[in-house]
């Protein structure tokens, strides 16, 4: 069951306290983002300073431009991984043990000691749930947390937070930037988070094969159903065409969401073991997250993603494409 800020604050605070003297390790999800790098290293840093003995593991390592956030941690990815005697999982901002992996998850039997979230689609997978669906981010989250409950939080623990908000919320674009939200904001940038080193990092550092990739997205993009979906794809061959790699597709989506008119925004990756989308959207009524179930996946009201198993363009792109359509003539009809 979803909770407040103050009830998730409450729930949390005991939670990461009963962990000291244990080992805990941080899961992420897969190609990790901001606020999934953001959320690890943050909540790594305050289980450190608790007195547990932390430390983070993802199936896919650090992008390049988050590398600065995981330093002084360790920072296990899949190749290398092995659980420790005694130690237990707790996951953040993952909607399922899906998003995680299961290279990882089957290590931990019992079950994930902690669920940390704010996806609307979580589906309650650990012992204990923190799961706040109006958070702007997982690191929306733990700062609150953190700032109510007098958690040890560095200059470093206060660059991640802010690493998580300022990327969920789209560098303060979004609905979901509320008063509050600066509030914290603020509050982490007195203890040490650099807003101008943030954008540095995470936006003004990107390689030049990155925007080959723009220009071939750009390309690709189409408009359907008047102007109000817009579609851009990745074939497969693509990244190795540009010399990019998944993690460069990171807010490629946001070029069709900003077009005057476009309900939602799509990105479609297309892999050898199928299709992969980006869904975004402006107005919350779309209800983004219940058209990704439609297409095995899930997410948030006006961000989601999904992924179809085995499906290719050339025999599942009409199919896909129709079912958005149909979605927004369900949900917002003309």
């Amino acid at each position: 069951m979803p909770l407040t800020l103050q009830e998730a604050a409450n729930t949390l605070d005991a939670t990461l306290r009963s962990l000291k003297g244990k080992r805990v390790v941080v899961l992420g999800h897969m190609r990790p983002d901001g606020d999934c790098i953001g959320s690890q290293t943050a909540l790594c840093r305050i289980l450190l300073a608790l007195g547990a003995d932390a430390r983070c593991a993802n199936r896919h390592p650090v992008p390049a431009n988050l590398v600065a956030y995981a330093e002084g941690l360790t920072f296990v990815t899949e190749s290398d991984f092995k659980s420790r005697p005694d130690e237990v999982a707790v996951a953040v901002d993952c909607a399922d043990l899906s998003r995680i992996g299961a290279s990882l998850t089957d290590l931990y039997p019992a079950g994930l000691e902690a669920n940390i979230d704010h996806h609307v689609s979580n589906d309650g997978f650990a012992k204990v749930n923190v799961v706040v669906e109006d958070a702007a981010a997982t690191c929306h989250v733990l700062a609150y947390t953190a700032l109510q409950k007098n958690l040890p939080v560095d200059a470093a623990t206060a660059a991640s937070l802010y690493l998580g908000l300022v990327t969920d919320t789209g560098s303060f674009r979004f609905r979901s930037t509320s008063p509050e939200v600066l509030e914290v904001a603020a509050t982490l940038i007195r203890k040490g988070a650099s807003p101008s080193l943030t954008t540095e990092r995470v936006f003004e550092s990107e390689s030049p094969t990155k925007f080959v990739l723009i220009q071939r997205f750009l390309a690709s993009m189409r408009l359907v159903e008047n102007g109000r979906i817009a579609i851009g794809e990745i074939p497969i061959g693509l990244y190795e065409e540009t010399g990019t790699s998944k993690e460069d597709k990171e807010g490629l989506v946001d070029f069709p969401r900003s077009i005057a008119g476009v309900d939602i925004a799509v990105l479609l990756e297309e892999a050898k073991d199928g299709i992969k989308g980006s869904l975004r959207g402006k107005n919350p009524e779309l209800r983004l997250d219940l058209l990704a179930a439609k297409l095995n996946g899930g997410g948030h009201k006006l961000a989601a993603g999904f992924n179809c198993l085995g499906a290719s363009f050339a025999k599942d792109r009409e199919r896909i494409e129709a079912i958005i359509i149909a979605h927004l003539r369900e949900r917002a009809p003309r």
